[in-house]
């Protein structure tokens, strides 16, 4: 089959979108099918094809209600024209679904769509756009959802659209088949009898990082050494370990902005700038600015360290890093790790949690998305009980996550049992080949009938 997956992103961006596209696309290919992914174009995309996976890259931003700006006419024509077997969009709310609403009778390929959870649907500003958006569904020859109760899912239901499929998220049998290496504690500081814990998301306040450092905080470990690992997307990796320590990487980093300032503007300029700005940078009185002035409002950046030094400053035996490791790292990370964490505000069936299972690490996670249900089906992981606001975002009470997060480690048995079924019913239902299997049997029914 010749098949066009749609994606508002693609490698070498990362994410769980392009994560999930890319493990689709390339095992299909592998299977002897023609795939293009249509995506944004990016700068850093430096290649037409990856894997056997043709990339086809538009100058195009937005989406129906911030309105789209680029190639957009170019984008309807390539998919209309073009003799697809199978068109697949993955998500709502972007340009590569939105852009087609008005030629999607035009599309003489089988149309499948991913809704991805309607991120956007208690926020008022898309009200008009689900109230459009039930006959755009009803043009798709088959919907494939992640969930089984989820605001799309039951959408749809609401809405009498019958022609979809339940496909889970996975993690790759590539990865997670591998060995876990007893050396990657050693290379990263981490003694073997130590408790050690992991979060992944990218370093947003929505991912739930400065949660679970709260939860951290608030955990009773009986003082045994333990770790927490904050893995996110960061330009420059921090280990956060003393007071003192943040305060000299933060001085560092601001003379170095001032050294800049200096060689383009001068001395005056870059005086000027020291006056007026490192009170505020590293909470230093010089001359008339005084601490009474205003004080602005904690960055997310600024929340998560004060919460890393009262970690440190609370017990000589807990520690915080704050790191983005190399995919082979962290691979290795979740192995290596007694327990993963989840406190994410706003998700649809986080990958997080399946590469958990894949790599034999029990799991506590917030209710976010599908989450209770990936615990279900798994056998891999706890759910502690968070509330959920008029938005729809999940927010847990870090002594709450702390108190759980205190029981399982109590309970090592239950630990490991946790572990080891998760990771057997991943084998058997969660790998990527598997989930393709499913893919490729809705491609050739809707092919069929298209």
């Amino acid at each position: 089959m010749r098949i066009l997956l749609c994606c508002e992103l693609y490698s070498p961006s990362i994410g769980g979108v392009q994560e999930v596209m890319k493990q689709i696309a390339e095992r299909l290919v592998r299977r002897g099918h023609d795939v293009t992914v249509a995506t944004t174009a990016l700068p850093t995309r430096r290649f037409d094809e990856l894997n056997g996976v043709k990339v086809r890259g538009f100058r195009i931003s937005g989406n129906y209600v911030r309105g789209m700006q680029g190639e957009v006419s170019a984008y309807r024509q390539y998919v209309v024209s073009q003799d697809f077997d199978i068109v697949m969009i993955k998500a709502a709310q972007q340009w590569t679904f939105d852009a087609l609403w008005s030629v999607l009778p035009k599309v003489k390929a089988g149309k499948v769509f991913i809704p991805c959870g309607f991120s956007g649907f208690y926020e008022p500003s898309y009200a008009e756009y689900f109230r459009t958006l039930p006959p755009i569904l009803e043009q798709f020859d088959h919907l494939i959802f992640y969930a089984s109760d989820y605001r799309d899912i039951n959408f749809a239901r609401n809405h009498g659209l019958g022609r979809w499929s339940i496909i889970p998220n996975g993690a790759s049998e590539e990865e997670f088949s591998a060995e876990s290496d007893p050396s990657f504690r050693g290379r990263h500081g981490i003694n073997p009898d130590e408790h050690l814990f992991l979060t992944v998301g990218s370093l947003a306040r929505t991912k739930g990082h400065l949660d679970v450092a709260n939860a951290f905080l608030h955990a009773d470990l009986g003082g045994h050494p333990s770790t927490l690992i904050l893995n996110g997307n960061e330009l420059v990796p921090m280990e956060w370990k003393t007071a003192a320590d943040t305060l000299k990487s933060k001085l560092q980093e601001y003379l170095h902005v001032i050294r800049g300032i200096y060689q383009e503007e001068g001395f005056r300029f870059a005086s000027r700038h020291v006056r007026h700005g490192l009170l505020k940078k590293v909470g230093i009185s010089l001359g008339r600015y005084k601490a009474q002035k205003a004080v602005p409002a904690k960055s997310f950046k600024d929340s998560l360290l004060a919460v890393a030094v009262a970690v440190h400053q609370q017990s000589r035996n807990k520690r915080i890093i704050v790191t983005d490791l190399p995919r082979q790292d962290l691979v290795q990370a979740y192995m290596n790790s007694n327990l993963f964490l989840f406190a994410s505000y706003v998700e649809y069936s986080p990958l997080v949690l399946f590469e958990s299972a894949a790599a034999g690490t029990p799991f506590l996670s917030v209710p976010v998305g599908n989450a209770a249900e990936i615990a279900e089906w798994t056998g891999g992981g706890v759910i502690c009980p968070a509330s959920q606001d008029e938005r729809g975002y999940t927010k847990v009470d870090p002594k709450v996550l702390g108190e759980h997060w205190t029981g399982l480690v109590n309970d090592r048995a239950y630990l490991r049992q946790l572990g080891c079924v998760g990771k057997r019913n991943w084998a058997a239902r969660f790998t990527w080949e598997k989930i393709t299997d499913q893919y490729e049997s809705v491609f050739r029914k809707v092919a069929t009938h298209a």
